[in-house]
């Protein structure tokens, strides 16, 4: 297999330390012929070492942890209970990012990208089964890590993965610490059917969340103008201390189950101009046409080296150009979506107020286990934090269960109302599950 058709130029030492965690999941697999199979790094592995990279000093290759069962009840409740949905795989996957993120937060890199599977953002705040190929949320679990070890405060993570972040966002949905904004196919064409522009964030973190569904067919001139026009900017006015790329690679135009048309190249750029902390792969099943390629681009721009000279077997520039209709309506995407975030407080949301709560109702369905989920989510409106979660959760004919989740700097009077709502709901005898992050404590009740 031949990664660039010029010879290697790259010098025997990175711009920037950058460390690399893999974990190709050997065990895990939802089917042996499933696009989310563990040949996905394997060739990924396999070219990175054909092409010397670990002799470059400055890169380095580092070992996965076993990530926590705490880690994950810091982000989700899992009404059946964790041991029915998290297998080990999920916890190597979830450790292999915390491993990244201390490697930068520690100081011993200034960059670092976990390449890993199973992927994790389709998962939700609740998981009652598998989204997407996803069970638990491995970005989040991260983030939330490096939180309580670091003090970290304002993250913002820029999803670049074909399908729409729909996990990431619901997890932060209400967070107005932690910027998500998601890059990718319009909803309209493709699962999960979600991330339009009007999706804002809940209504004490409008603006929090950005999305940007690009129409089929978006090529590199496409994707690196959203970048350079709307993701730069509203980074540089948001100032997160972190920047997380979730990095799916399924808009590589040689991908077959999305419609983009994105080259390793293209890649290559996205992520210099976005410049990200820690890199996090998701998506992306063009397993010998495109992940070996992208990999090998990304990594050589996170280590701030040169990458202009990978280029795929198929790569033609027909292949990765985008429509000039496609071009005007990216630009007026992106003006529009970039005035959507300077003036996000005006716009409206989809709760409706029930006395000191926020409410929505909403159905989901986990496609992975064919599993449907009722729910009720109330937060409170409070000035205080980010308000008390109360979420009403039935999967199929499941009993209902009860979710609370009091936010990071949870407020006096957001504190009491969760203990009088978890005497009420043990009272009646009803399934509970309470997670206290300020206290670190979750509870099965």
């Amino acid at each position: 297999m031949t990664a660039m058709q010029e010879p290697k130029t790259t010098g025997p030492e990175s711009g920037r330390s950058l460390g690399l965690v893999f974990f190709p999941a050997f065990d895990w697999a939802i089917t042996p012929d499933h696009p989310e199979r563990e040949e996905r790094l394997l060739y990924t592995q396999d070219q990175l070492r054909e092409e010397g990279l670990f002799d470059i000093a400055g890169i380095s290759e580092h070992r996965p942890e076993m990530g926590l069962m705490r880690d994950v009840s810091r982000v989700h409740f899992c009404p059946p209970g964790f041991e029915a949905v998290v297998e080990n795989p999920h916890l190597a996957s979830v450790g292999s990012t915390v491993t990244a993120g201390r490697l930068v937060l520690g100081g011993q890199t200034q960059k670092a990208f976990a390449l890993t599977r199973p992927p994790g953002h389709h998962a939700m705040r609740v998981v009652q089964g598998g989204r997407g190929f996803c069970a638990v949320n491995i970005e989040a679990i991260m983030i939330e890590c490096l939180r309580k070890e670091y003090g970290v405060r304002r993250v913002a993570i820029v999803d670049t993965d074909c399908h729409h972040g729909d996990g990431t966002q619901d997890v932060y949905w209400h967070d107005p610490d932690t910027l998500f904004i998601s890059i990718h196919q319009d909803g309209r064409t493709l699962y999960p059917g979600s991330g339009f522009s009007d999706e804002l964030g809940g209504p004490g973190a409008l603006g929090a969340t950005i999305n940007v569904p690009l129409p089929p067919q978006t090529g590199d001139e496409g994707f690196l103008h959203v970048m350079k026009h709307l993701v730069r900017p509203i980074l540089d006015d948001w100032k997160p201390d972190l920047v997380i790329n979730s990095a799916g690679q399924d808009n590589h135009f040689t991908d077959p189950i999305t419609n983009m048309r994105l080259s390793a190249r293209g890649y290559g750029r996205m992520v210099e101009i976005l410049n990200p902390d820690i890199a996090v792969l998701e998506g992306g099943y063009s397993i010998q046409g495109a992940l070996p390629y992208v990999n090998l681009a990304v990594i050589l721009s996170l280590a701030g080296m040169d990458y202009s000279h990978v280029i795929e077997p198929l790569w033609r520039e027909d292949l990765v150009s985008t429509a000039r209709e496609s071009m005007s309506y990216i630009r007026e995407l992106s003006e529009n979506t970039l005035r959507l975030y300077q003036r996000a407080q005006e716009a409206p949301h989809r709760y409706k107020k029930e006395g000191r709560y926020w409410v929505r109702e909403r159905s989901v369905y986990y496609d992975t286990d064919g599993i449907h989920e009722n729910q009720r989510e109330e937060v409170m409106d409070c000035p205080d934090c980010a308000g008390l979660q109360a979420i009403r959760t039935r999967a199929d004919y499941r009993p209902w269960s009860w979710c609370l989740y009091l936010p990071r700097g949870a407020c006096p009077a957001c504190r009491a109302e969760a203990e009088a709502r978890r005497r009420q709901i043990t009272g009646k005898g009803e399934q509970l599950e309470y997670s206290d992050w300020d206290q670190d404590l979750y509870e099965r009740l």
